[in-house]
């Protein structure tokens, strides 16, 4: 398997981190309704639960690149390094969003959604 694809699994799980952020030490945390719960979060919570949707939100147009760059046979260093990036990209993001630095947030966003980007200009001077 390539790494591209093992950071399709990363990117996956990465909506689970940030959701661990807003929900990190508190003690209260009502596990029988944690969407309403989580609506009612200010701060780093609310935060970071608007850091799991953004990454849920991105997710689908990643896999979407990674498999289509694969599929027409780009050069799969290349598709690897892109992956890389993106996922270190969206931890970046998930770090400055719970951290409560927007305009550092949107720099590694535009990072991230360049590399997805990225990926469909691999696929289209593929081969084939």
């Amino acid at each position: 398997m390539t790494v591209a694809l093992w950071c399709i699994l990363v990117a996956g799980l990465l909506p689970i981190t940030a959701a661990a952020a807003a929900k990190w030490g508190f003690k209260h945390y009502d596990n029988a309704n944690p969407r309403a719960w989580l609506a009612q979060q200010t701060g780093f919570r609310a935060r970071g639960n608007a850091a799991q949707q953004n990454s849920f939100e991105g997710l689908p147009l990643f896999i979407g690149a990674v498999m289509v760059a694969s599929f027409t046979q780009g050069p799969q260093p290349i598709i690897d390094q892109l992956a890389v990036v993106y996922v270190i990209s969206r931890v970046a993001y998930i770090i400055c969003y719970v951290a409560d630095r927007p305009r550092l947030r949107s720099l590694v966003w535009t990072v991230g959604i360049g590399c997805n980007i990225a990926l469909f200009v691999v696929a289209s001077r593929a081969p084939g």
